[in-house]
């Protein structure tokens, strides 16, 4: 039997700037508040073997800060950096709306063929992140990881867990810090826990 690999994930907390559409393209910041989110929810535990990372800064900083604090090995994935989300980057939600109603619209309605413009296609986000995620895994078996990413790439490998079409991605609420993780076993990958608040401790349930 193959040794399980673990993978726990969190989303980077808020940015300075307030909400924004911020893909790969826009590289503001944590927030002091956005360091409190993702500080209270890891706590004081250490469970990873090696932490992997975004390299846009609301990711790059806090996972530099914790692989030193736990004195755990840190890798910069280039690959798992968040969709690119074109005319929209750095816009408010309230900004694109006003200037273009009817994109907006079209955009949460089909967000797969009706993408903002000169956006990353979800079908090459969804290579981009599943090769890199499933090399690391590979190279890594038996491990525990921590994956320091965002919203997209959260939502692209749950949506590959859960065989999910990537139109139904946007479905899946992913707040500030939240938590996620995968559990790569003997006959695949099971997805134990989504948008958790808080690291769970040891034999515990994530609420």
């Amino acid at each position: 039997m193959t040794a399980e690999t673990l993978v726990d994930l969190i989303r980077h907390g808020e940015p300075e700037g307030g909400p924004r559409y911020r893909g790969n393209g826009t590289d503001d910041p944590l927030s002091a508040l956005g360091w409190a989110q993702m500080r209270q929810a890891l706590g004081d535990q250490n469970p990873w073997d090696e932490i992997l990372t975004s390299p846009l800064r609301r990711c790059r900083a806090f996972a530099e800060h914790l692989a030193e604090r736990h004195a755990r090995p840190l890798t910069v994935e280039s690959e798992l950096r968040e969709v690119g989300l074109g005319a929209w980057e750095g816009q408010t939600p309230a900004e694109v709306r006003a200037r273009d109603p009817q994109g907006y619209a079209a955009f949460y309605r089909d967000p797969l063929h009706r993408r903002p413009p000169g956006a990353e296609p979800l079908e090459a986000f969804v290579d981009r992140v599943g090769g890199a995620y499933d090399a690391l895994v590979a190279r890594r078996p038996g491990a525990h990881l921590l994956l320091v990413v965002h919203a997209g790439v959260i939502r692209a490998l749950a949506g590959r867990v859960l065989s999910a079409a990537p139109a139904g991605w946007y479905r899946l609420g992913i707040g500030y810090a939240g938590l996620m993780r995968i559990r790569h076993q003997e006959f695949g990958p099971v997805l134990e826990w989504i948008n958790a608040r808080r690291l769970p401790e040891p034999g515990s349930e994530a609420g």
